[in-house]
């Protein structure tokens, strides 16, 4: 597909501090750049630049014929990036607010998830549905919701979801390279609250299914992911204060997730909580937990201890009461210290 227009490609010489919502941007305007196969579209990602900005200033780079506003239907976008992907483009679409995602799960779990084991290998969906996920902004139920599990469970699907600016440009890069659909997934609260450097001299990518330790400890394990890691952090620097170490684990990707580097802490600590903002039942925490029980029964020295939302819907009025914040994480923590 040839380009509509001449673009220069984007600022790649430094290092740079940008916004979480930024280096989505950054990571969207390189890969742009550097693929003319690459098509962005969703609800008012065009002109606009979609409903956060995240596409703001792409169309009259790259024109209306590879960034391009959808009709309020996404089931359609999804249907059309599986079939611009069948046909040798690399879609990159955006899904409003992850809430909105399920008219479009069929598609995604019925359709592009099975193409490859479906056709014996002969065709591959390589798309990416991007989704401001998670709560922290007063949405209310109908724009708060954490909605990975439900992808996780679907084979074929990848899902990622970063925590910091550099990893939400790593990986949405590696995301949009894959031969394989991406469901990936931006906590909201935390566009323009994390900041970070970012080398962009350097390619980049980030390889999905690597997580990352962020704090290195011998006592306890906390294991997290997205807009959770805010939370974990803190509350980990909060026990490094009080004598206890505490090791950081953010996970980055949830499928496939770094089971090697989870098992590995939680076999050095003998402890480990892990923290959600989806729901507790049959959140993502549980698979993690589940895991640990079954393959460390031996190393550890107190049960695998969630942390995450409520089993309510998402409420509008008492959306700090509803995410798992430092409080919670650190009475989690005094309960798996105190085995």
């Amino acid at each position: 597909m040839a380009a509509v227009q001449e673009a220069a490609p984007p600022e790649i010489s430094g290092v740079r501090t940008l916004s979480f919502i930024g280096a989505i941007t950054q990571a969207l305007d390189e890969e742009l750049a550097r693929d003319e196969r690459v098509v962005l579209f969703g609800e008012d990602v065009g002109a606009r630049g979609g409903v956060f900005l995240a596409t703001e200033g792409l169309q009259a780079k790259y024109g209306p014929k590879r960034v391009l506003d959808t009709p309020l239907s996404e089931a359609g976008i999804a249907g059309m990036a599986i079939g611009m992907a069948l046909h040798g483009l690399r879609p990159v679409a955006e899904i409003q607010f992850a809430d909105y995602i399920y008219p479009a799960f069929d598609q995604l779990v019925s359709q592009a998830a099975k193409i490859r084991y479906r056709s014996g290998g002969q065709f591959t969906a390589p798309l990416v549905v991007r989704s401001p996920s998670g709560g922290g902004v007063r949405g209310g139920h109908h724009h708060s919701q954490s909605p990975e599990a439900y992808f996780a469970h679907t084979p074929g699907i990848k899902v990622v979801m970063p925590s910091t600016p550099a990893d939400a440009r790593g990986l949405l890069k590696s995301s949009i390279r894959v031969d394989d659909p991406v469901v990936f997934f931006e906590p909201k609260r935390i566009y323009r609250a994390v900041k970070g450097e970012v080398d962009l001299a350097a390619d980049g990518a980030v390889p999905i299914g690597q997580a990352a330790v962020r704090r290195e400890g011998s006592d306890l394990t906390i294991v997290s992911y997205g807009g959770m890691m805010v939370e974990s952090l803190r509350a980990a620097d909060a026990l490094i204060a009080e004598g206890v170490s505490v090791e950081v684990i953010d996970l980055r990707t949830i499928v496939p997730w770094d089971e090697e580097t989870v098992m590995a802490s939680v076999a050095k600590t003998g402890r480990v909580v892990i923290v959600n903002e989806a729901p507790l039942t049959a959140g993502f925490a549980s698979e993690i937990a589940a895991t640990i029980a079954e393959e460390l029964v031996d190393s550890l020295q107190a049960p695998p201890i969630r942390v995450a939302g409520s089993d309510t819907p998402y409420p509008y009025s008492l959306d700090k009461t509803y995410l798992p914040g430092v409080n919670r994480v650190l009475r989690a923590a005094a309960k798996a210290l105190d085995y």
